[in-house]
């Protein structure tokens, strides 16, 4: 499956996105409930143009022991520009920015297709599923056994999706922390975001996903070219070094070097490695 045509959102480029999310007058309509942080949901207006958005204040965030550098503001902005060099993107346009609560993250709002916000008939977010065979059927890809009541367990399943497996490859590389199925956005015209990114760019190996089903898999040829190109775009002095260097530290930015060239090293999508969960709580 060929990535998916970039189409600009209503008339406006990705770059004229980026504008309208940094130098739009931001208001604020709401809190969207359920999240750990401050998530805000707003309008987001400038020479004409109008959106929704995410805008998440650095303000609103909630310590993390093992995360003690920058912000989880910082970590999503950066999550997007991994996304934007691969070609792929994944991540909504996504910018660092003052708001009305101070300086936070502001996200193009993605509305759900739907056809697919319905999810699965289990309840589950879209491309996820529980089977209550011991294999995944054709054109799944098999996650864990999950516990469903009454002692009985199933089979959870991810869709064998190239979008997802795009995904699964960036999550990689950021080393993300938190990949959950409420985090997987179908949107109209075929096209799919991972969202909520704060969690990532440790130095340690924390990947936590749903995104298992290719575990020791062969890379795909288009995925070996990504990582070569992102390999040479993070060489020291180049403008995608450069940035993230402004929103992660030193050390976080050798570490995703390391990543990639671990990637490239093997040809293969990763393995969990026994030493942290590799299933973020709660899964969906």
């Amino acid at each position: 499956m060929p990535a998916p045509e970039r189409i600009p959102s209503r008339g406006l480029t990705e770059a004229g996105l980026r504008t309208l999310l940094t130098e739009g007058e931001l208001t604020v309509l709401g809190r969207v409930r359920g999240a750990s942080n401050a998530v805000l949901y707003c309008t987001i207006a400038h020479r004409g143009e109008e959106r929704t958005c995410v805008y998440k204040p650095v303000a609103g965030e909630q310590p993390l022991w093992d995360f003690p550098d920058g912000t989880l503001a910082q970590r999503e902005v950066a999550a997007y520009e991994i996304s934007e060099a691969t070609g792929w993107g994944l991540v909504p346009p996504t910018v660092l920015r003052e708001g009305p609560y101070g300086e936070g993250m502001c996200q193009l709002w993605i509305e759900a297709d739907p056809e697919t916000e319905a999810g699965s008939a289990d309840g589950l977010p879209p491309l996820l599923a529980l089977v209550e065979d011991e294999e995944p059927g054709e054109g799944w890809k098999a996650v864990g056994l999950a516990e469903v009541g009454e002692g009985r367990t199933a089979l959870l399943v991810h869709a064998d999706d190239p979008r997802l497996r795009r995904l699964a490859v960036l999550d990689a590389v950021i080393n993300n922390g938190d990949r959950k199925g409420g985090h997987l956005l179908p949107a109209p015209g075929g096209r799919l975001y991972g969202i909520d990114h704060g969690v990532t760019f440790h130095t340690d190996d924390k990947l936590r996903t749903l995104l298992w089903g290719w575990a020791g898999e062969s890379l795909t040829p288009e995925a070996a070219g990504v990582l070569d190109r992102l390999s040479a775009a993070l060489e020291p002095g180049a403008g995608l070094a450069t940035r993230l260097g402004e929103l992660i530290t030193t050390a976080e930015l050798d570490a995703l070097r390391g990543r990639v060239a671990a990637l490239r090293a093997s040809g293969r999508h990763p393995q969990p490695s026994g030493d942290w969960p590799p299933i973020p709580w709660p899964p969906v």
